[in-house]
């Protein structure tokens, strides 16, 4: 069983909901994207990253895009999954995101990974919760 940490940033609690979801079909731990770095990510045998879509399909620039692209130079050979939630476009940012942790050297464990259009419905969550046990499981 593989030890996993979730981090993610939530504006609106979409993202942090399917946080709670991923973290539990983990087993996982939870750790604020300001607490993770280099070292910290290295504790663990997983990764799940969570942001919702902003602006123009980006990654939220105040916290989580600085604290990833911190992480960039450390996530080769390291197991990936990523979620999130949006409100317009057409989740282009999760494919734009998944692209980047490719070039970066993560193992991608699914891409391009799980989004929610808005708040999570029962498929986003069940989605979520298998995503979890997927990472856990490799």
């Amino acid at each position: 069983m593989s030890k996993v940490a979730v981090v993610f940033w939530s504006a609106t609690g979409n993202t942090e909901t399917m946080a709670n979801c991923v973290a539990e079909g983990a087993n996982g731990t939870i750790v604020p994207c300001g607490e993770m770095n280099a070292a910290k990510l290295a504790e663990f045998d997983a990764v799940a990253f969570g942001c919702p879509a902003m602006g123009a399909e980006q990654l939220e620039e105040g916290e989580f895009e600085p604290m990833f692209a911190d992480l960039e130079g450390s996530l080769s050979g390291v197991k990936v999954a990523l979620f999130g939630s949006y409100g317009w476009g057409s989740g282009q940012w999760l494919e734009d995101w998944c692209a980047r942790c490719k070039e970066d050297g993560a193992v991608m464990q699914e891409e391009p990974g799980v989004m929610a259009n808005e708040a999570p419905d029962d498929d986003a969550i069940a989605a979520c919760n298998a995503l979890g046990a997927k990472l856990a499981a490799c």
